[in-house]
């Protein structure tokens, strides 16, 4: 699918100030993370795909704080699957700010495939968003990423490794291929571009009115299981993913975000 549009700030910074691309950035995790990097002087391109009007209203208020710092790029992942789409994506990554020196993965698609029921819509959906596009992207990104010897950061989770969700196998295993990802790219793209990842536990509960939404009970079965009593934050990711963009001695590596859960993770259901 083709880029649909895009929306530049209408002056310029400083061509020294860094530029950050986070992908499916209009909310929740995604947001946290742009206004983290904006608050500590970053110029932000905020992907989305079908949250526009959100991604707009953020870079609106971000642009309130300082002028010309954020701007709004939308277009569907799938433009990684051909060539001339992804280049034409690229230019205009490139053409808001002149520069990229952080890509942050964020953009994801997350629901069940129980074992017969698994078709081949959800697989593409699914690896499309969580290990596909990130791989393309970075690729198609290398040049420019090297250029301000910059870095990757991507947004995996706490069930990529050893602990699946029952009845996710397949976002389980896209996962599970985008963490291996960082791995192998933090390995091959040393010294120029350091590549490291966040792995989130229970951050952001799915909202109420989605196919995915919990009840009461369950939220708070959830919380009992959590060592520190309560539902991760936005924030607190996006803080570990400033970290890693400063952590200049620090690649290949994969940040535990989930408040001690994984020490008591049976990896079924939430």
């Amino acid at each position: 699918m083709n880029q649909e549009s895009n929306s530049f700030p209408s002056d310029s910074m400083d061509s020294n100030t860094p530029v950050m691309l986070v992908t499916g950035s209009a909310r929740r995790i995604g947001a946290a993370i742009v206004r983290a990097a904006h608050k500590q002087g970053y110029r932000i391109i905020i992907h989305c795909h079908h949250s526009q009007d959100e991604a707009e209203y953020l870079a609106n208020q971000l642009n309130e704080t300082r002028s010309a710092s954020a701007a709004v790029i939308v277009a569907d992942l799938a433009v990684v699957n051909n060539n001339t789409t992804l280049d034409v994506f690229v230019k205009n990554i490139i053409g808001t700010f002149g520069r990229l020196d952080v890509l942050v993965h964020n953009a994801s698609r997350f629901y069940p495939s129980p074992i017969g029921y698994i078709n081949h819509e959800q697989w593409n959906e699914l690896f499309l968003t969580n290990a596909k596009a990130p791989l393309f992207l970075s690729q198609a990104l290398l040049p420019y990423l090297k250029r301000q010897q910059g870095c990757i950061v991507s947004l995996l989770d706490i069930h990529a490794q050893d602990t699946p969700f029952s009845n996710y196998a397949v976002y389980n295993m896209a996962k599970a291929a985008h963490r291996m990802m960082v791995q192998s790219l933090a390995l091959e793209l040393a010294p120029d571009i350091r590549v490291n990842g966040v792995a989130p536990g229970v951050n952001v509960l799915p909202e109420s009115d989605s196919d995915q939404a919990l009840d009461d009970v369950k939220q708070q079965d959830i919380i009992a299981s959590i060592p520190m009593q309560r539902i991760g934050k936005p924030e607190e990711i996006a803080h570990s993913v400033m970290y890693l963009v400063q952590a200049h001695y620090v690649t290949g590596e994969i940040i535990t975000i989930d408040g001690g859960r994984s020490l008591t993770l049976a990896g079924s259901g939430f």
